[in-house]
């Protein structure tokens, strides 16, 4: 958010305020035990809730296609505490040394399925969807095996430094977010290597199409639908449960709830029911308030989704 729309002095030489204040904040945060970092990102969470009209539709509205018999009694409030938390860890992830911060990990589950796949000598396409503490995933598969993933530079000079330091890690691999980087996300998974996937973004338009999500209509992207069709390559689900009161994480590693074939709109829609399954599972945990309906510039209008 920029505090001030004019051009100051400060400004016209390159300098904003963000630019100054903002990775102090980080790495204020980034010292605060886990369970302080919750609680105050659970309660700007509700406070963003209650001051962004926008935010709260879009968070009241996916709940509703959810759950058209009414979302449980405080899930929004939750689901609002939740968005706080994801915030308010980051800076502990990116900027803590990568042991410091795998430290709040209490359990791993599902690891067994990578290696199977490993062992049948397939890639993997791992699907890291906006639940719980996403951003835990890479930082902790590193540690085990080679992961390859798309890359897109922050807007924020100022971010970009944190973000770097962050997500740059031991054998972790960025490729640029284009059709070059397509080619090596494919030859990591020629190679029996993994890559890793956000498939609840809303893609750009003409790289995705609209399938089913929660009823509606939503322009999805087809990236890891097409390197699924990819021979000798399987798919997994993976995110980082957050455990109550700040006591750190579980981290899960599972197969789609439906199996992934047919052509690619059923491809989509496998995955996007896969998602469905798992959220309604630790449906607190979801970012519901990102606007996932919205229709990207050069999509064309909605059809009839599968």
């Amino acid at each position: 958010m920029l505090i001030a729309d004019t051009r100051t002095k400060s400004q016209r030489l390159g300098l904003t305020v963000p630019a100054i204040l903002f990775p102090a904040l980080y790495r204020l945060l980034a010292r605060l035990p886990l369970r302080a970092a919750h609680r105050l990102g659970g309660g700007v969470g509700r406070l963003v809730y209650w001051l962004s009209p926008g935010y709260r539709r879009h968070l009241d509205d996916n709940l509703a296609l959810a759950y058209p018999q009414g979302a449980p009694a405080g899930m929004a409030a939750e689901a609002a505490r939740s968005a706080g938390r994801m915030m308010f860890e980051i800076p502990r992830l990116w900027l803590r040394e990568q042991g410091e911060a795998l430290a709040a990990v209490r359990e791993v589950r599902g690891w067994g399925h990578l290696e199977a796949a490993w062992a049948r000598g397939e890639g993997i396409v791992l699907l890291t969807p906006h639940i719980g503490c996403f951003e835990i995933i890479p930082l902790y598969f590193g540690t085990r095996a080679p992961m390859t993933f798309m890359f897109r530079p922050s807007k924020q000079v100022w971010l970009q430094d944190i973000v770097e330091k962050g997500r740059i890690r031991p054998n972790l691999s960025p490729v640029p977010a284009d059709t070059s980087g397509v080619r090596l996300l494919m030859r990591a998974l020629r190679r029996g290597q993994t890559v890793g996937i956000l498939p609840d973004q809303v893609p750009g338009g003409g790289q995705g199409l609209w399938s089913t999500f929660f009823g509606k209509p939503a322009y999805t992207m087809t990236l890891a639908a097409r390197l699924s069709e990819m021979q000798r390559v399987s798919v997994f689900l993976a995110f980082g449960e957050r455990l109550a009161e700040g006591a750190g994480y579980v981290v899960h590693f599972l197969p789609p709830a439906v199996a992934l074939d047919g052509d690619l709109q059923q491809r989509v829609a496998a995955i996007n029911h896969s998602l469905e399954v798992l959220i309604l599972q630790y449906p607190a945990q979801f970012l519901w308030g990102y606007n996932r309906y919205k229709r990207p510039a050069g999509a064309d209008a909605p059809g009839e989704p599968t």
